[in-house]
């Protein structure tokens, strides 16, 4: 299971949005932190494309991973660089809804407060 959530977030340290839309259902839903929910491989590569540009990058750590029958989750700290080239680590926990092998729920519950404080 640790290769897996590996996997997925070094697309997602790579910004690497195709990638990262690879691992979805088509029909996917996705929501960030309290962001409104969005559904569709199309509109989650357009809002993670965006977040993408937003920063410098990120590294995420995977601390602990959980699986059930068709759930995965983690927790763990991913280290954002800011546009600035500053940097900020906050923890973060995922939970993912799967249909089969690919993602058909993803939702990161995690405070970008200090990402975007001035």
């Amino acid at each position: 299971m640790t290769d897996w959530w590996t996997r997925l977030f070094d697309a997602i340290d790579r910004k690497d949005t195709a990638a990262f839309l690879s691992f979805l259902a088509e029909d996917a839903v996705f929501q960030f932190g309290n962001a409104p929910p969005v559904r569709g491989r199309a509109a989650i590569g357009a809002a993670v494309s965006g977040f993408f540009g937003a920063i410098g990058g990120s590294q995420h750590q995977l601390l602990r991973d959980f699986s059930g029958p068709d759930a995965r989750a983690c927790q763990g700290e991913v280290s954002y660089t800011r546009l600035d080239g500053s940097t900020v680590t906050v923890p973060f926990a995922n939970v993912l809804v799967m249909r089969g092998e690919l993602v058909a729920g993803y939702h990161i519950y995690i405070d970008l407060t200090p990402l975007f404080a001035a």
